[in-house]
């Protein structure tokens, strides 16, 4: 009752295996962990999980609230200015958190969603330069 409008439903998604270590998670007799993406993992899979990475393994969406370190993420880009040739790049990039595409300033630290403002994102199309701004 906890997680009552709290979490995405996925129908029979307790029928499932355990993405990681491919186990039954319905008859398990360890803990499942609820996704904010809906996606169950054994409890003990989800803690490892954490160590290697943040994202659902099935669905690429963040599965833990990632807003303090996306702020870190901000500063960290504010503070590393890209090199002259890389100024004015632009990428089309999908976000996984949101599912949204928009197109960005490319940075090596990362591209930002426009829609979401996650880092979970991959780039989605090659890179461009602005010729107005050469």
């Amino acid at each position: 009752m906890n997680l009552q409008g709290k979490h995405k439903c996925i129908e029979n998604v307790s029928r499932q295996n355990c993405p990681i270590c491919l186990e039954d998670i319905h008859t398990s007799r360890v803990v499942a962990h609820v996704l904010p993406c809906g996606h169950l993992l054994h409890r003990t899979c989800y803690e490892e999980m954490l160590k290697e990475g943040y994202r659902c393994p099935l669905c690429m969406h963040s599965a833990l609230d990632m807003t303090r370190y996306w702020r870190q993420l901000d500063d960290e880009v504010a503070q590393t200015p890209m090199p002259s040739e890389y100024q004015n790049m632009t990428v089309d990039i999908l976000c996984n958190d949101c599912n949204g595409r928009s197109t960005v300033q490319f940075h090596i630290l990362g591209m930002k969603c426009n829609i979401c403002e996650s880092y979970n994102t991959a780039q989605a199309g090659g890179c461009r330069i602005s010729l107005d701004q050469q």
